[in-house]
C-alpha cells in the first residue's frame, strides 16, 4: 500500500476558510511506515553517569576484566595441589604460611585457589590446612567478568541502571548516545486542565523513552520555527486537531511544513495529525486525555524510539479475555483491561472502548490493541496485555 495514495491535499481538508475537517482516515500502518523514515538524532558523547535511559549510538566495548585472577572471597591464597589431601584428621602443613587475601585482590603468583579462613589453623609461625580446595575455587579467572573486546551493550539499546553499574565497574566513563529533544505546544485557544494533564503525561513519557522535553509552553508557531531552525528534533502539539471553532493546529502545520495525514484510523484519537517541518516530525494530538494517551502508545513512542535509533520494546502478558471485545474493521482500537482472578486463572476484563473515562483508565491494569483487520476478540481469546506508561 502506497502512503501517497492514503494522504490528501490540505485544501481538501476544509469545507470553508475557517474549519478543519478530516476527509479520510489513514491506516495506522501507513503512519508507522512514515515514522520509520525519520532520521535518528545526531549522536553525542555523554558521561556514563548522565546517560541513564538514553539510547546508545555505538556499541559499548570492554577490555578483558579482570586482567588477572582475583579472589572472590576472604581467605588464604594457596596452590590447590598443595592441600589436595588436607582434612581435619590429616592437617597439611603449609610452609611458608600462605598469604592472607581479601575479596577483590589479585591472586599472588603460583596460587590458584582461596582457602576459607576457617580452613587454616595457625600456631605461632606454623600453619596447616584442614580442608582441601579445588583449583579455581574462590577465584575469578582473568576475563571471568568480561572477555577481551566483548560488547557489553549494543547500539540501539537503552541504558539501564544495571548497565551503568556494570560499565562503571568495568572502568567505562563515557558513552555515545542519542538524545531526542522535543518541544510540546498547546494547540487550542487556551490550555485547559485536560490539555495540561496531557502535556504533563507526554513530558514524563518522553523522558522514560529516552528523550528530553525542554519546552512545554511554546505556541505552535514557535515550535515550528524551532524545528525549521533545527533547535528540536520533533514536536508534539496537544489540542487543535479537530473541527472546533478555535482548532487550527493542522492548518498551521501545513503553513510551516507538510501534513502527511490528518485523521488516523485509531480509537481513541481519530483526529490526530502527523507531518513534518523539513525533516523534523510533528505529531498533532487531540486535546482529550484518553486520546493523548492512545496516540502516545500507538504512534508517539515510536517517533521517540526512531529518533533515538532504537525501537519500542514491549513485554506484554498473555491473558484470556473475560468478555468479548467488538471493534470496527479498519480501526486500530486501544482498550483498557483489568486483570481479574478467576480461580487459578487471571482474566483480562475489558473496561471501555471509544471514549476511555478517567475511571476506566485508573481502574485498569493495562491495555490491549484490536488490530484494524479484526472485528474484535471472542471471550476466552488470548490477548497481549501491555502496561500503561
Amino acid at each position: 500500500m502506497e502512503i501517497g495514495k492514503l494522504l490528501f491535499n490540505i485544501s481538501a481538508m476544509t469545507v470553508d476558510s475557517s474549519t478543519q475537517r478530516v476527509s479520510r482516515l489513514t491506516p495506522l500502518e501507513a503512519v508507522l511506515a512514515a515514522v520509520a523514515r525519520i532520521e535518528p538524532a545526531t549522536p553525542r558523547a555523554s558521561s556514563l553517569a548522565s546517560a541513564y535511559g538514553r539510547v546508545l549510538a555505538a556499541d559499548v566495548v570492554a577490555a578483558k576484566l579482570p586482567p588477572r585472577p582475583i579472589a572472590l572471597r576472604d581467605g588464604f591464597a594457596v596452590a590447590a595441589s598443595a592441600v589436595a589431601d588436607a582434612s581435619s584428621y590429616t592437617p597439611m602443613p603449609l610452609l611458608p604460611p600462605p598469604p592472607r587475601i581479601d575479596a577483590g585482590a589479585p591472586m599472588p603468583d603460583e596460587t590458584d585457589a582461596v582457602l576459607p579462613l576457617d580452613a587454616v589453623t595457625i600456631e605461632g609461625e606454623r600453619a596447616a590446612a584442614i580442608a582441601a580446595v579445588a583449583p579455581g575455587e574462590g577465584v575469578l579467572a582473568a576475563g571471568g567478568d568480561v572477555r577481551a573486546d566483548t560488547i557489553l551493550r549494543r547500539a540501539g539499546a537503552y541504558l539501564r541502571a544495571s548497565d551503568i553499574a556494570v560499565m562503571t565497574a568495568a572502568g567505562i566513563a563515557d558513552v555515545s548516545v542519542r538524545e531526542p529533544r522535543l518541544r510540546i505546544a498547546c494547540g487550542g485557544a487556551a490550555k485547559s486542565p485536560l490539555v495540561q494533564a496531557a502535556v504533563d503525561m507526554l513530558t514524563r513519557a518522553v523522558s522514560v523513552a529516552g528523550g528530553t522535553v525542554f519546552e512545554t509552553d511554546a505556541t505552535p508557531e514557535r515550535l515550528y520555527e524551532a524545528l525549521a531552525q533545527a533547535r528540536a528534533h520533533a514536536g508534539f502539539i496537544v489540542g487543535g486537531s479537530g473541527s472546533g471553532r478555535g482548532d487550527a493546529s493542522v492548518r498551521t502545520l501545513a503553513r510551516f511544513g507538510r501534513v502527511e495525514a490528518h485523521g488516523i484510523a485509531i480509537s481513541p484519537g481519530e483526529t490526530t495529525a502527523f507531518g513534518f517541518v523539513g525533516q523534523r516530525p510533528v505529531l498533532v494530538v487531540p486535546g482529550r486525555l484518553d486520546c493523548a494517551l492512545a496516540v502516545w502508545l500507538l504512534i508517539g513512542r515510536h517517533v521517540v524510539a526512531r529518533l533515538g535509533g532504537g525501537r519500542v520494546e514491549d513485554t506484554p502478558k498473555l491473558l484470556p479475555l473475560k468478555r468479548k471485545v467488538t471493534s470496527t474493521i479498519g480501526l486500530t482500537e486501544l482498550v483498557p483491561v483489568r486483570a481479574e482472578r478467576a480461580g487459578a486463572v487471571t482474566l483480562a476484563d475489558p473496561l471501555a472502548s471509544g471514549y476511555l473515562s478517567f475511571e476506566a483508565l485508573t481502574g485498569s491494569d493495562g491495555w490491549i490493541a484490536v488490530p484494524a483487520e479484526s472485528e474484535g476478540f471472542a471471550a476466552g481469546t488470548q490477548v497481549a496485555v501491555y502496561a500503561w506508561p
